[in-house]
């Protein structure tokens, strides 16, 4: 497959005629100016969701981006201490000027959508579009040592953590396979959905901006993805040549476990050329709670990236490197490992993008991708003796078409995806097996007036052969196993006025069994439990169902949904409570396929409370059950129809208060989470909690410069509290208090 997507696209190029087609290939720049003053804007962010192309404004405010086909697209423009602008543009038949007014706002993350001469403040009024963006100010103030942590206080979001560095987001209760990670567009290539003692393998730090996508836009990405898909922006490959040489520079420490990092980030053009570098890294001890330390946190992580595109008028061809490594502890377990296990984990991956423009009414621009990501990580017991070996070989290869107005479609896409994954496993029973995925997907969109609808269907042929098909097996006859499905989704967006709107989305999923989930026989001592696979499990199906209100004026916005998801076969590793012959000290983790709802709540809000004065508040509840079957009941003695889920979050709220003017926000935070007393068979409550915290920030341009500075202090009374996702919360308390500042440098 690589080989034919990669044969397609350089064929299209080299068959394109730069000269015949120069003048249907069009540039778009203006302006971004200050709307109270009238001076030009500097490193506003600048881009076209469906091209990808992005762009920074210069010391003068000037954009530029080039290789924009016919059509029409959504120019998206972001800037610290500005409203984000949405603005729907036309390239016809010739260069478009389009100039930008931003209004500056204390809000954070506010934006607001320009249809023709009128604003219209509806935020996020397109579900094609990421349902939600984390940038600026935002990012730079939650902005944590891993993705789950950077995300961990938007409404809904929670982190599925293990100490200092293994931590996964968990979207209303969903977490592992259900909730999808990419980087720049392509999957993350490592095996963090399948345990909560493995690490993400991306660094939150050099991110641009981060994108959470729901509804059938999903559906582009993965039939699995009913928690949401989480795109992490880096632009390791260039889509189109910037003006001059831009990019930052970070410095972070943090008090509560000692710890550094640093990141550059830089793209500069060389005539066609567009070359980026990223590096990073980080360091930190072991983490200091309030009644101690906890041994065995520690990590060193390192992710680094070199990109190079060559750049056309027919569109771009580009390709990157990019290295991670990260060694970190898991604490002791004094009935698994008493002193601790060290991770040393590794991923190196290549990737390849290619755009080409056609002078096409039906199809204007195909892409294509190819990622080959090589993954492996070693679980080392105190002895140095290797415990489990994970590794994993990753091939993924996509093409995609996009199109223009078709009837009463206004635009859509439509494309191709593949993935091989070669999974081995050294230190447990589990055999050695591969899997491989084609899917077809297609992604559309209408506009009636004042109702948006958009559509998605995607079909998914997935087949998990082990290498060796052992019958006899003592976990039951491990086969080759195939799951064809399809799944879909809709939405829809009603424009009651031009502050109000009201929308409704669906997703019907499809989610095949894990090679872990099928074929584990053997102890994880990581995360504290020995894993049964069952070969004879069935796919996962659920169906989403999501009712949303949203309210956005100048000086004020707010959002409330309402959300239900049924599954069919929900599947998971139940702790059954038994300890395994083998390994006496381990308890047997069973995977089991259930039928299940999660269902539950979301409340946000943004207020100007009076000049410069700004108050926030948000609210997530969950709540998660699964059928308890006759024969369990007679087994277990339980006698309940349900049963809670393990390790969903408990009702969550955060109120803060901020003072902001002239670059400079000084406020305080405060987080509730209640009581968790809904567990599963073998868990844990964990009681309530109330933390404080207070954050500032500030920024400072000077000349060609832009300065950020933020200020953070978490649990400023040093509060001894247990998170009710974290795995260790039986043996030691969350962090104490932690000071934190961050310098960003933009150039």
């Amino acid at each position: 497959m690589r080989f034919l997507i990669i044969s397609i696209l350089l064929l299209a190029g080299a068959s394109l005629n730069e000269n015949a087609l120069a003048d249907n290939r069009y540039i778009l720049s203006g302006t971004v100016t200050d709307a109270e003053t009238g001076e030009p804007v500097s490193f506003a962010y600048v881009h076209i969701e469906e091209l990808n192309r992005t762009a920074v404004a210069d010391n003068d405010g000037y954009y530029e981006l080039k290789n924009i086909p016919a059509g029409n697209f959504t120019l998206t423009i972001h800037r610290i201490g500005y409203r984000t602008q949405t603005k729907e543009i036309a390239i016809k038949e010739a260069d478009e000027t389009v100039n930008i007014i931003l209004s500056s706002t204390v809000l954070g993350s506010q934006s607001v959508e320009v249809i023709g001469q009128n604003d219209r403040n509806v935020e996020g009024s397109n579900l094609e579009h990421a349902s939600k963006k984390v940038f600026g100010s935002d990012l730079r103030q939650n902005l944590g040592n891993t993705l789950s942590q950077t995300l961990a206080n938007l409404p809904g979001f929670d982190e599925r953590k293990m100490g200092g560095a293994p931590g996964r987001p968990v979207i209303r209760g969903l977490g592992g396979e259900r909730v999808l990670i990419l980087q720049d567009g392509m999957r993350s290539g490592d095996v963090s959905s399948q345990s909560s003692d493995h690490a993400v393998t991306i660094d939150p730090i050099s991110a641009q901006e981060v994108e959470i996508a729901r509804g059938p836009q999903a559906l582009a990405y993965g039939a699995n993805a009913i928690g949401g898909v989480i795109n992490v922006v880096r632009n390791q490959i260039a889509s189109s040549t910037p003006s001059k040489t831009t990019g930052n520079f970070t410095l972070n420490g943090e008090t509560v476990n000692r710890g550094v990092s640093g990141a550059l980030d830089i793209t500069a053009p060389v005539r066609d050329l567009a070359v980026s570098l990223s590096l990073n890294g980080r360091t930190a001890q072991d983490i200091s709670t309030p009644i101690g330390q906890t041994d065995n946190t520690y990590y060193r992580s390192t992710n680094n990236a070199v990109g190079l595109s060559w750049i056309k008028n027919w569109g771009y061809i580009g390709g990157a490197f990019s290295s991670y490594f990260n060694n970190y502890g898991i604490p002791p377990d004094p009935q698994g490992h008493p002193n601790g296990v060290d991770i040393e984990m590794e991923k190196f991956q290549y990737d390849l993008k290619s755009e080409v423009i056609l002078n096409n009414d039906f199809v204007n621009v195909i892409e294509g991708s190819f990622s080959l990501k090589n993954y492996t990580h070693q679980e080392i017991e105190s002895s140095g003796a290797l415990g489990t070996q994970f590794g994993l070989v990753t091939s993924n290869a996509e093409i995609k078409a996009k199109h223009q107005k078709i009837g009463f479609v206004d635009k859509g896409s439509f494309g191709l995806w593949g993935e091989i994954e070669d999974y081995a496993i050294i230190g447990a029973s589990t055999p050695d097996a591969n899997s491989y995925k084609l899917a077809a997907f297609l992604v559309e969109e209408a506009d009636f007036n004042k109702l948006h609808l958009e559509g998605g269907l995607r079909f998914d042929w997935v087949m998990n052969k082990p290498v060796e098909d052992d019958p006899n097996s003592v976990i039951g006859n491990i086969r080759e196993r195939t799951f064809p499905a399809l799944s879909s989704s809709f939405a829809a967006i009603y424009s009651l006025n031009s502050s109000l709107s009201v929308g409704t989305s669906l997703l019907h999923s499809f989610r095949a069994p894990s090679l872990e989930e099928l074929y584990s026989e053997g102890p994880h001592l990581a995360s504290y439990s020995y894993e049964i696979g069952n070969p004879e499990l069935d796919p996962e199906r659920g169906l989403a169902k999501e009712l949303f209100l949203r309210y956005q004026k100048p000086k004020a916005n707010a959002e409330v949904t309402f959300y239900h998801n049924n599954f069919a076969n929900y599947l998971y590793a139940r702790d059954t409570g038994q300890p395994n012959n083998r390994r006496p000290d381990l308890n047997n983790y069973q995977f089991v396929g259930e039928e299940a709802v999660l269902y539950g709540t979301e409340l946000s809000g943004e207020f100007i409370l009076r000049s410069n004065f700004v108050l926030n508040a948000s609210m997530s509840y969950t709540l998660a059950e699964r059928n308890v079957s006759e024969s369990e009941q007679q087994t277990t003695g339980y006698d309940g129809d349900t049963r809670p889920l393990p390790m969903i979050p408990p009702f969550k709220s955060k109120v803060s208060f901020k003072y902001s003017k002239n670059g400079f926000e000084l406020g305080s935070r405060v987080r509730f989470s209640a009581e968790q007393d809904r567990t599963g068979e073998f868990e844990t409550p964990t009681d309530n909690y109330t933390l404080l915290d207070l954050f500032a920030q500030y920024r400072h341009e000077g000349g060609k410069l832009l300065h950020t500075f933020s200020l953070n202090a978490n649990n400023l009374l040093n509060q001894e509290y247990y998170d009710h996702l974290s795995r260790i919360k039986d043996l030691r308390p969350e962090p104490g208090i932690n000071v934190s500042l961050l310098y960003r440098i933009y150039f």
